[in-house]
Order: C-alpha cells, then structure tokens, then sequence
C-alpha cells in the first residue's frame, strides 16, 4: 500500500513537473530553426559593439516582461487607440532597444518564418547582451509564445520600484515563484545602467517629508549625487554602479555594502539577514558565486507564466498582434 502510494505521488509529481516546463526546454527549435541562437547573438553583437550602453535596457525589458502577465512579450507590444500598452507604463517610458528584438525578429522571420516567438528573442537578447559587456552567460529554455494582452494599468501595479522595502520586494517577488536568494541576485543586474534622479531624489532631500537625507545612505555618496542632482530634477541621469557601469561585474555589491546603492530597494539588501550575508559573501576576491547564481536566477525568472502548446501566438510583427 505504501508503494502504491508512493508510486502515485511520483506520477502525479512528474506530470506536475511536465507540465511546468511543457514546450520550454534548451534546444527548442534545433529542428524548426537551428540556427537561432547564432541569429540572436550577431544581431545583439551588432548593437552592443556599437553602444554597450543599451546592454542595461535590454536585460531591464526581459525582467519588465516577466514580472507582468509572465515572460509573454506584451511589453513589445505598442498601444493602440483602444487600449494603452504596458510600454506606456511609467516605469516603461525609459525602455530602450526595441530596435535589436525587431532586427533579430526581421531576420528570424528570413530565416524561418513564423518559427520564433518575440518572447523567445527578448529572452536570448537579454542573456546575449549580459554575455557581451564581460557578463556571464546561461542556457536559455525555449518555446514560449507571444501573449496578446498588454494593459498598462498592469505595468503600474505590478512592477517592483526603486522606493520599495525589503517586506515589499519579497512579497512581489514571491508572488511570482522568485525567493529571497533570486532577489538579491536579480537586484545584482543595478550593476548595469543609468538611472534619473527622480528615482531616488527623496533620499537626499526629503526622505520622510522633513527635508531629512535617508540615514541608510553614505553621507558622502549623498554630497556627491547632490552636486548632480537638484532637488525637483526630472531630466538628469546618473550611473547605477559609478566607474563600472559599461561592464556586468560584482561592484553593484561592493557598493551596497559601503551603504553606496542608489535606490532604496537596494538598501533593502542590508536589511534582511539572509540578503546582507549574501551580499558581503560576493565581495571576497575569488569567492564571488554571483555569475552563477545570476545564470540560475534568470532562467528561474524566464519560466514566469510562459505561455505554451497553442495559447497566445507566434507574432510576425513583435510590436503588433497578428
């Protein structure tokens, strides 16, 4: 009786399993499109070489898509007059490089078309121009297919902020099936990028409305951000991992630990035992774990909702439904 037991937990297990990672796996297309990665890759290369600066955005897009509806592309999606996109979402109107998924796109759809889905690209672009600035790099499960809702208002809600506490960020990404370790790794992608000052203005000026600085933030650091942002600035943007910003390395960590990150998500890090220990334990010399675990955690949040089998579509335009 037992065995039997046990033999139905085991099959029901691996259905569950099945059915998770069903039409997402390494090696989709070898059949349909073999040559996509290298597609992927070239297309990437050619932007990266031209402007490393557009790494950052892109890896910002693929998190973006995840964290609204799942890993679905409806953050390529453009609004229309009936309905407005997540791309219009404030946190959004930074977004930049749509530009390399519809190059990639245009010359998949050359090579094999109505093969590979938007989503797909966007999350082999994100990992390539990781790879492309000295990042590490990761195998990329494939199969997704492009969802056909995209509502702004989702944008807004769901996405994480630079302002939220630790309690918030682990509840928005535990909603998800992200834990503690995925977002103090997931935040190490701050070591890319540019930021506006409005994004973290209130720590200098008026961090509890009493025109008081954040006291989790180096008065120094302070001094120095204040020489370029003046309180009320919208137009100015300042690097997230000054001296670094260009190359996918661990400074983002060296940073936070000096009380030096730049939004109050990323003090939320030492705030919690289980994050601040992770984030001294990057800072050894040659015990750096971080490549690793950026890998892992990636592919962990490529899995969010994905959409398989027949849902959704395979868009010819990533822009655009069919």
């Amino acid at each position: 009786m037992a065995t039997l037991k046990f033999l139905s937990f085991l099959i029901l297990h691996l259905f569950v399993v099945a059915k998770y990672c069903e039409g997402v796996e390494v090696g989709y297309y070898k059949k349909t499109c073999p040559n996509v990665e290298a597609i992927v890759k070239e297309t990437t290369a050619h932007y990266i070489s031209r402007a490393p600066t557009l790494a950052a955005p892109l890896l910002r897009m693929h998190f973006h898509d995840c964290f609204v509806r799942g890993c679905d592309g409806s953050v390529l999606l453009n609004s229309t007059k009936g309905n407005q996109a997540e791309k219009d979402a404030i946190p959004n109107q930074s977004l930049r490089g749509f530009q390399v998924i519809d190059a990639a796109k245009s010359a998949l759809e050359k090579e094999c078309p109505g093969t590979v889905s938007c989503s797909d690209i966007l999350a082999l672009v994100a990992r390539d121009a990781v790879s492309l600035i000295n990042g590490p790099t990761w195998p990329v499960p494939l199969g997704r297919r492009d969802g056909r809702v995209s509502i702004v208002s989702e944008a807004s809600k769901n996405l994480p902020t630079p302002f939220d506490n630790f309690t918030t960020l682990k509840t928005t990404f535990g909603s998800l099936g992200l834990n503690v370790k995925d977002l103090v790794v997931l935040s190490g992608g701050h070591t890319i990028g540019m930021s506006h000052c409005f994004s973290f203005s209130s720590r200098m000026y008026n961090f509890t409305g009493k025109g008081d600085m954040d006291p989790n933030m180096d008065i120094n650091y302070i001094n120095r951000l204040k020489i370029k942002c003046k309180p009320n600035d919208v137009t100015t943007i300042v690097e997230m991992d000054p001296g670094s910003f260009k190359s996918f390395d661990t400074d983002y960590y060296t940073m936070v630990a000096k009380r030096r990150g730049l939004f109050a998500s990323d003090a939320a890090l030492l705030s919690n035992s289980q994050t601040k220990d992770y984030v001294l334990s990057q800072l050894k010399p040659h015990g750096s774990t971080f490549f690793k675990d950026f890998g892992e955690s990636m592919v962990k949040m490529g899995k969010i909702g994905v959409l398989t089998g027949k849902a959704g579509e395979i868009r010819k335009h990533c822009a655009f439904r069919n």
